[in-house]
């Protein structure tokens, strides 16, 4: 757990972190490791310039602060459901987060445990990190570093 999320998250509860993801799906990290390695494909994929995606280098660049981090803390103001699959209409899997600037935004609901998602309700606070790490495609839109922001941990109120 990074240092700054266990100071966020001391009274919240952990619900996601990317290195339980990645330890229940090994393939995700190889195919995105391939894809920064495919020269065939100079626009697709990320940079690799901190290491390969959740290689040893990876964590530790992030740890060390040179792959760039970013954390969001708010209040839950609505759940939704996105997506087209009308089917799943009444299954929450999405949320706006309120930030202490006044400003929102909308984000996926991250969770290892199904039952965890029942914590995602407006009043309750979140508290995300996310890595940003650089694309090979670019400069952004804005003339800017294009860059993934990879959600890293997740923790939630819990009352």
């Amino acid at each position: 757990m990074l240092t700054a999320f266990k100071k966020s998250c001391a009274i919240m509860k952990p619900v996601y972190t990317l290195a339980e993801a990645l330890a229940q799906d090994p393939a995700r990290a190889a195919k995105t490791q391939a894809l920064t390695l495919d020269s065939s494909r100079p626009r697709m994929g990320l940079n690799g310039s901190h290491g390969l995606f959740a290689s040893d280098e990876w964590w530790d660049s992030i740890k060390a602060g040179r792959l760039q981090t970013q954390t969001l803390t708010g209040c839950i103001e609505r759940t939704y459901f996105a997506g087209q699959d009308s089917r799943r209409g009444d299954q929450v899997n999405s949320f706006t987060l309120r930030l202490a600037d006044g400003s929102t935004v909308d984000e996926s609901i991250y969770t290892h445990r199904k039952q965890d998602i029942k914590l995602f309700v407006p009043g309750a606070t979140v508290t995300m990190v996310y890595a940003l790490d650089e694309l090979k495609a670019q400069p952004a839109a804005d003339g800017g570093v294009n860059v993934a922001r990879t959600v890293l941990e997740v923790c939630v109120s819990a009352g």
